[in-house]
């Protein structure tokens, strides 16, 4: 409902039609330089209105390995900063950072997988029992646990904080090429260079399913990726195939 006072302005504005300027009402002229007006579209604003400033991040890590038997950490973005990572006697095949960010694992085709604080690079311990060269290594999601896959067919975990050895996975006919853990941390995919794929329980080493032949690979797995709820397996091969597993149940699901 619209108020006494405002139906009365409404009318007189109704009365007085439009409105005009005439030369008698302009008080003052003033010279504007068309140069200085912003354009229409120009809404950007230089003020900086924050309340503090941050510029103390953490550099970014990078760690790489090669035939040299060596491995580098670096600090991206701290001038030359690296650490050299020595012990290996064998090309460094794998480098994986702790899910925290504050240990480093490398693992070299002398069977060995090292352990390294990431923040300084100083050697923490040496992580041994497979008898042929480290394929991968990972780390589980929530701790400091380890797994490596290796050539001589065989999985291992260690703690590494420990630098304890805790189980180990055998089963595997052929090199042992890809691994991980779960998101959720409770089960161990696997998959080898004998056209299968194994599904482990960490804890007891038990061998919960066996993925292989029909209408699984027929060649060498290469690769495998594990979706966020720990269901499924996607898995890469040499028979230029794409296959998806149920983690629960064993059974493939899809193929391409």
């Amino acid at each position: 409902m619209n108020s006494p006072t405002r139906q009365l302005y409404d009318e007189e504005e109704d009365d007085q039609g439009e409105v005009f300027l005439d030369e008698s009402d302009i008080i003052d002229e003033v010279a504007v330089d068309e140069e200085d007006l912003p354009d229409a579209d120009d809404d950007d604003d230089d003020t900086d209105d924050s309340m503090h400033i941050f510029t103390g991040h953490t550099p970014l890590l990078v760690a790489t390995g090669g035939g040299d038997d060596k491995g580098f950490l670096w600090k991206i973005g701290v001038g030359d900063w690296a650490s050299e990572l020595k012990g290996h006697k064998d090309s460094v095949s794998s480098l994986a950072f702790s899910s925290d960010g504050k240990l480093l694992a490398s693992g070299g085709l002398d069977g060995l997988v090292q352990i390294w604080d990431a923040s300084s690079g100083n050697h923490k311990c040496v992580l041994e029992g497979p008898d042929e060269g480290i394929e991968w290594v990972r780390w589980h999601p929530k701790g400091h646990l380890v797994l490596a896959g290796s050539e001589d067919k065989s999985v291992w975990m260690w703690n590494a904080d420990k630098g304890a050895y805790l189980n180990s996975f055998t089963g595997h006919e052929a090199s042992v090429t890809c691994g991980e853990f779960t998101p959720d941390g409770k089960t161990i995919c696997t998959g080898s260079d004998d056209a299968s794929l194994r599904i482990w329980n960490p804890k007891s080493g038990e061998n919960i399913h066996v993925v292989r032949g029909h209408p699984y690979h027929t060649d060498g797995l290469t690769c495998l990726a594990l979706s966020s709820d720990s269901t499924l397996a996607i898995t890469g091969s040499k028979d230029n195939s794409v296959h998806i597993v149920n983690i629960t149940s064993g059974r493939v699901c899809f193929f391409l």
